[in-house]
């Protein structure tokens, strides 16, 4: 399991405009083969700050299946212009889970 974790900035004052979009976008990446489970989580000291973690089957799900799709395509067009600056996209392999302490 792949965890991509995408830090999103969003124009102040759009936040609700966006959490909007997402809903409707959130489809889209379920949809994805490959696709696993997501949060969107909004940052308390920065109310336009969210961050969006992905769980992905493999690295190429999100970064060749999901990336490469129509529904991408989508997906920018909902939601990449709420965005200053562009997202920072990285992603994680599991070390440890809290369950093997």
């Amino acid at each position: 399991m792949i965890l991509e974790v995408a830090t999103l900035d969003v124009r102040p004052g759009q936040e609700e405009a966006f959490e909007a979009a997402f809903r409707q976008a959130s489809g889209i990446i379920a949809a994805m083969p490959g696709y696993a489970s997501h949060q969107l989580q909004r940052c308390l000291e920065r109310p336009n700050r969210y961050v969006l973690l992905v769980n992905w089957q493999t690295l190429e799900d999100h970064t060749i299946g999901f990336r490469g799709s129509p529904g991408y395509q989508e997906w920018k067009a909902l939601l990449h212009h709420f965005y200053d600056p562009f997202p920072t996209v990285e992603h994680y392999a599991m070390v440890l889970d809290g369950g093997e302490l």
